[in-house]
């Protein structure tokens, strides 16, 4: 199967509205169809062509998505650095990518690459439009994401046109369609959530609003005053937004927000739902092209992060790679025409990654009888205590409904008796001091040997660009204390 680049097509079919918002500036289609064969034409000036790569250190911008949609014309993949990263984290990833050109946004990653050329600059008055705009096949490589490489090296996923456009289809199936979906970015678009909302909305002909930061007073203006639709947020952004708008009703344009990161408290959702908020918890991940489980608007109750989208299967298997029945827990695997195909010059990790066709996610979790998906952890984060599994999450939910906890984080340690005991950070609202009754409250709803061995108390929880908590950094503050 063959597709255009969506910029042109919206701009034959659609070519006045709105496609792309940014810092008070505005393009239609028509526009945005403009200025991205300028961004061709600048490109094949320097030589890039079909097959090469192009990295790039940026944060939000909208040059991000010109030059997203002109290397789509071009055949060329681009690779999306992650602009926090220093210059010795940044190094094996550019030697993987290879790439023929690499870019950074003024300002960002100027010490770790100050070499690579500004990405504002690539395109001047002077730049000749194309109007080359090759066809898309479902196999064409659009993007190398590298994973956070919390096992050892990241690995680069390489997701295709395919992958893009099913995660786009199965999310409207799941979500429902809308004629104009006007979509919220404040996820960057070096991870893998930020890009399948660029795509999503240009596919289904909406609207990006795109900031380059998330900020709750901004966010809260842009769904009261600028027709946004749809958003994601994790646990923590969404209750900012709440706070920040002291729980005031949103208006009826917006129909819902996507929840991702961890399960979220139940008193939040409620919060939520009361402000006319429809949450809806889902479980994604890079190599599946962002959303692999997401809840039904119409049945949406918060307990679980809901079935499969329509195309997409996921199962529980066990030790031995043999599927599991609802009710048992093991090992999440995900097979669908979103998944990725492959990793950039990695065959045996790619052979390891999948099991029988199906991705194997490394992340635990089980299945109701329903379908629906309770995520219990990584498999990295599980903790062992005495031959005893235990899931950060469940001990994480019973904390989280504790009324003078604002967030909290369970990692396990090592511990001589036990071989590992669970730890955990919390974050008191109104910078209250640590509870003294934590374990007691643990003690109501768990069994013993679940309770944490310690709470410590921190200001904040330490969290990477997409807002999920970097448990690895929980784990060497206690090391080094």
């Amino acid at each position: 199967m063959e597709w255009t680049c969506p910029i042109r097509r919206g701009a034959e079919t659609r070519p006045d509205a709105l496609a792309l918002t940014f810092e008070g500036q505005r393009w239609t289609y028509r526009e945005l169809d403009a200025e991205v064969g300028r961004w061709v034409g600048a490109l094949q000036a320097r030589g890039v062509a079909a097959g090469d790569r192009v990295a790039l250190l940026a944060t939000n911008h909208a040059a991000v998505a010109r030059l997203f949609f002109a290397l789509g014309r071009l055949g060329t993949v681009l690779a999306p650095l992650n602009a926090r990263l220093t210059r010795a984290e940044l190094q094996p990833l550019l030697e993987d990518a290879s790439p023929k050109l690499t870019l950074r946004l003024g300002g960002v990653a100027d010490r770790a690459f100050p070499e690579a050329e500004l990405l504002e600059s690539l395109v001047d008055e002077a730049a000749t439009s194309s109007s080359h705009c090759a066809p898309l096949r479902e196999e064409t490589p659009r993007v190398i994401l590298f994973t956070s490489g919390t096992t050892g090296r990241p690995k680069g996923a390489v997701l295709t046109e395919g992958n893009f456009r099913a995660s786009a289809r199965a999310s409207e199936a799941n979500l429902g369609a809308h004629p104009a979906p006007c979509w919220l970015g404040t996820l960057p678009l070096f991870h893998v959530g930020g890009l399948a909302m660029l795509t999503r909305t240009a596919y289904d002909g909406g609207c990006l609003v795109l900031r380059a930061r998330f900020d709750e007073q901004d966010t809260n203006r842009a769904i009261d005053e600028e027709g946004v639709t749809h958003a994601s947020f994790v646990a923590t952004t969404l209750e900012r937004v709440l706070d920040a708008r002291k729980d005031r009703r949103v208006p009826s344009t917006f129909r819902l927000a996507l929840i991702g990161g961890g399960p979220v408290p139940a008193p939040l959702l409620a919060r939520a739902r009361a402000a006319g908020i429809l949450a809806l918890q889902t479980y994604g991940l890079t190599e599946a092209c962002s959303q692999v489980t997401t809840e039904r608007p119409a049945e949406a109750d918060g307990r679980t992060a809901g079935r499969a989208l329509p195309g997409l299967s996921v199962r529980i298997v066990g030790p031995g790679g043999e599927p599991l029945e609802a009710g048992r827990d093991g090992d999440i695997e995900v097979r669908g025409p979103t998944v990725m195909s492959g990793y950039l010059n990695r065959p045996e990790a790619t052979r390891e990654a999948f099991h029988d066709g199906w991705l194997r996610t490394k992340d635990l979790g089980v299945l109701d009888g329903t379908g629906r998906l309770t995520v219990l952890s990584r498999r990295t984060d599980l903790i062992v205590r005495g031959g005893e599994n235990i899931y950060p999450a469940e001990l994480e939910a019973v904390l989280a409904s504790h009324p003078a906890v604002k967030e909290v984080a369970v990692v396990g340690v090592p511990d001589a008796k036990w071989g590992e005991v669970p730890v955990a950070f919390v974050v008191t609202r109104d910078e209250r001091a640590l509870p003294e009754d934590l374990g007691a409250w643990c003690r109501e709803s768990l069994a013993g040997f679940k309770v944490p061995a310690r709470f410590l108390k921190l200001p904040a929880l330490p969290r990477n660009a997409m807002g999920k908590v970097e448990r690895r950094v929980l784990r060497e503050q206690i090391q080094a204390a």
